[in-house]
């Protein structure tokens, strides 16, 4: 059942901060209750600077923020932070993970004041209802965990496309094989046109700025 951990928040007060988040729309008070007492889901206390969620690391928990903000950001293998967004007061963060729990973090998220989050658990939800209504609910959770799976890979393109330089978009692109495979050496799927044509740039262009970056010095490739 719930469970509270370092948290100011009461049964009574949850439940009215519920009223003011969109995951909770519709839901009647006894509702609200039953999910309390029967729901995965803990609520902790981050002070400003402290991190809820790791890049890189998984997670079976999206986050609901209660009280406070987090900011959620991307850094590459070398250092360099992008700021993805941010959550207030009941919003929500994490979700695509938590339906995705073997997935490694593509973000980080850090308090950026004393903030109150509910990590809320999506897996005794399906588990519990496809047990009892079988196939069909097999079949949505399925597609939910597909719209996240896509929703993830759309995010990545949208980071990789972000720079307006054409090695700004290579070097995001290859920090992110870098983390999948572990290592500074790697294989990618795509043949030259594609990865142009994924990165959003002129092939030839893009093949120029790869000789460039082997000139530099800063990869090598075949």
């Amino acid at each position: 059942g719930g469970c509270a951990v370092n948290s100011k928040f009461q049964t009574n007060k949850i439940i009215e901060t519920m009223s003011k988040i969109r995951l909770f729309d519709g839901m009647t008070e006894t509702e609200k209750e039953e999910f309390l007492s029967s729901s995965k889901y803990r609520i902790k206390a981050f002070k400003k600077g402290e991190t809820v969620f790791r890049e890189g690391q998984t997670t079976e928990y999206m986050g609901i923020v209660l009280s406070g903000k987090v900011l959620v950001e991307h850094s590459d293998v070398w250092g360099n932070n992008t700021v993805m967004g941010r959550a207030e007061s009941g919003e929500v963060f994490g979700e695509v993970y938590a339906c995705l729990p073997n997935t490694p973090l593509l973000i980080s998220v850090t308090a950026v004041e004393n903030a109150e989050i509910m990590l809320l658990g999506l897996s005794d939800f399906t588990d519990g209802i496809i047990a009892v209504s079988g196939y069909r609910v097999r079949i949505l959770t399925n597609l939910l965990k597909i719209c996240a799976h896509k929703s993830l890979e759309l995010s990545r393109k949208i980071l990789h496309s972000g720079s307006k330089t054409i090695r700004g978009r290579l070097m995001s692109y290859f920090s992110e094989c870098i983390q999948k495979s572990g290592e500074y050496s790697f294989s990618i799927s795509y043949n030259r046109q594609q990865l142009a044509d994924y990165l959003g740039v002129d092939r030839s262009a893009m093949c120029s700025e790869l000789s460039k970056m082997q000139k530099d010095g800063i990869i090598s490739y075949h």
